[in-house]
């Protein structure tokens, strides 16, 4: 950092992704499974970009949040969707080149993208 004006700019931004982490009631949320076996399986990289791609596209009804284990580990990593009235989905075995189609089919158009999910992969 060279300047206060830099550091102010370092705040906004991570304010705006935080933004991204606070849920309201109405909001679709996005739950990234970030136990150490989540972790291990590369679920950083897919919390990152699930930021990165809802922040690109403007969505300001997606939050964005971690939790511990989800309970499938040899299905890492695991990203669970909550679209308010609607069941819960589960994607698994995610990585950061799986986020664009999700965030574009499901979080947008309302489309589950069924080879993602849990029933897909068993």
């Amino acid at each position: 950092m060279k300047s206060i004006e830099e550091l102010r700019a370092i705040r906004e931004k991570m304010k705006q992704q935080m933004g991204l982490r606070n849920a309201d009631d109405n909001d679709i949320r996005v739950v990234v499974g970030m136990a150490t076996c989540g972790i291990a399986a590369g679920a950083r990289p897919v919390m990152t970009a699930f930021l990165e791609e809802i922040e690109k596209r403007g969505l300001t009804n997606v939050s964005v949040s971690q939790t511990g284990c989800i309970g499938v580990c040899r299905l890492e990593p695991i990203v669970e969707v909550f679209v308010p009235g609607e069941e819960k989905v589960t994607y698994v075995k995610m990585d950061p080149s799986k986020v664009a189609t999700v965030v574009e089919q499901h979080l947008v158009n309302r489309n589950v993208v069924a080879d993602y999910t849990i029933g897909a992969a068993e």
